[in-house]
């Protein structure tokens, strides 16, 4: 990546910054080495939340990925309006957001969906709205093995809850999910150490339903980070997200993995307050802050320490600032890819160094039109 200037824009100079550019050519790669570490794409259900897209669901669909995760029902929408098959909303939907997503199901009869749960009550509320409207709506038990954000302990109210969703005439138990993006060891083999061993209370709640005469046709587990480990088991779809762009984080943290940047900031130098300190147009608003420095990886510039940032500016102190003058362009490729993305409402697609045009981000907001 350091070595070429795959990144570069021929004529930037009508460009406004900052912008997000994105490379059709590289998001193509990276699905082809998804799909190629999965062995095809039958197990293969990729989130979207990281890019949010309907161009690059279209080249999913293109490749054969029919199955497709997403986190808001905004997303949801966006994958009905491109033909997906098959939309698991992995956010348990509460207050409005159940009949919206009762809307959705109406609205694209084409599509199957399915949502997480991990609460009573809301497996009640959904049962009903499901029964009044004579349709049976299918629901995946949320499985907490370690990140502690959602899901209910793979334990016996855990089996408890899923047998009351099996036997509900109004529900279809699709089976467990199971994010554990906890995991984030560097190294792949500690990171599969501990991705087993945190997968054994899955399993062993997978056989104590089993052995209850209660199927679980499938687990739909890990993120980007525990794809390669989840990839080789039976009975599972994995769901990464971030593969598809990637980012320098990941870049840095996970070199198992043959993933290529395809997304790259296009940012401009609007300052140089003091000697070897250049101030480029980067800030809170279209740049992710929510990590410690570095939040960008400077492509030209990778002996400049990043050292404040604020709404609009991203300063960094350089060695020899004579390398930046005041209006130049310079490219960055972000630390944290998915919650940068979400800060554009258009990213602009860029092929053999010219700008083709511009991708909609559709699902930014929270809602189409649903």
């Amino acid at each position: 990546m350091m070595n070429n200037d795959w990144y570069k824009v021929t004529d930037p100079k009508d460009i406004i910054t900052p912008a997000l550019l994105v490379y059709p050519d590289r998001i193509e790669k990276n699905i082809g080495t998804m799909i190629a570490m999965a062995g095809g794409t039958s197990n293969l259900r990729p989130h979207i939340k990281t890019h949010k897209t309907a161009e690059i669901i279209k080249l999913q669909l293109k490749h054969g990925i029919q199955k497709f995760k997403c986190a808001t029902i905004a997303e949801a929408e966006l994958l009905g309006k491109c033909g997906a098959e098959n939309i698991l909303l992995a956010m348990q939907p509460v207050g409005p957001n159940i009949d919206r997503f009762f809307s959705l199901i109406a609205e694209y009869p084409n599509s199957t969906f399915s949502t997480i749960v991990d609460d009573r009550q809301i497996i009640e509320q959904i049962a009903e709205t499901a029964q009044g409207k004579g349709i049976q709506v299918s629901l995946w038990l949320d499985i907490n093995n370690g990140m502690n954000r959602t899901g209910i302990q793979p334990n016996a109210q855990a089996v408890e809850l899923y047998k009351n969703l099996y036997k509900n005439p109004n529900l279809l138990a699709a089976g467990l999910h199971v994010y554990d993006g906890h995991i984030h060891n560097k190294d792949l083999s500690e990171r599969e150490e501990k991705c087993n061993k945190d997968f054994e209370a899955v399993l062993d709640l997978k056989k104590s339903l089993e052995e209850l005469d209660i199927p679980v046709p499938c687990i739909v587990v890990g993120g980007s980070p525990t794809f390669p480990i989840h990839l080789k088991r039976e009975g599972v779809e994995t769901s990464p997200g971030t593969t598809l762009l990637w980012d320098a984080g990941y870049a840095a943290s996970y070199k198992d993995m043959d993933f290529i940047p395809a997304a790259v900031l296009l940012t401009r130098v609007i300052s140089k307050p003091k000697s070897n300190l250049v101030c480029f147009d980067l800030g809170h608003k279209h740049l992710a802050s929510e990590m410690t420095f570095p939040r960008v990886l400077l492509l030209e510039g990778e002996e400049c320490t990043q050292i404040g940032q604020s709404e609009e500016h991203l300063v960094v102190q350089c060695p020899n600032d004579d390398k930046f003058k005041v209006g130049d362009v310079a490219y960055a490729f972000p630390v944290h890819i998915c919650p940068t993305v979400a800060k554009y409402k258009e990213v602009l697609t860029i092929v053999d160094g010219n700008q083709t045009g511009s991708w909609k981000v559709a699902a930014r907001n929270l809602i189409i039109n649903i």
